[in-house]
């Protein structure tokens, strides 16, 4: 069973790795008991955020674990895939606009993605 942590870091990898856009990952531990990190990105097209989707899949997998649930809308502008102490969402620039995650967890601790290597 993998730590918050190890999944945060794999989905980091895995999506970079897929090339996804303004890749940030949130500690949300002290700010709410919904998840320890939310992993926040863009994806250039619905097909984009599809295939993000599925490699998270795939690589957390490989490692033993599957997601609670994946939750998406249905115009494929977004999609959330949850691993308990993990969440990911992965957006399409307009609707990272309209939702705007940060500034609503604006009390999270950012993490340096660059520090987790």
């Amino acid at each position: 069973m993998l730590t918050a942590i190890e999944i945060a870091k794999l989905a980091v990898k895995a999506l970079d790795d897929k090339k996804a856009q303004d890749l940030k990952l949130l500690r949300t531990t002290d700010v709410t008991i919904l998840a320890d990190y939310f992993v926040i990105c863009t994806a250039g097209s619905v097909t984009h955020v599809k295939t993000l989707a599925d490699e998270l899949e795939a690589v957390i997998k490989g490692e033993g674990e599957s997601p609670l649930r994946r939750e998406g809308g249905r115009t494929g502008d977004w999609l959330l895939v949850d691993y308990g102490p993990v969440v990911v969402h992965i957006f399409m620039k307009e609707a990272r606009e309209f939702y705007t995650l940060e500034r609503l967890w604006s009390d999270a601790e950012d993490i340096d993605i660059n520090s987790l290597q």
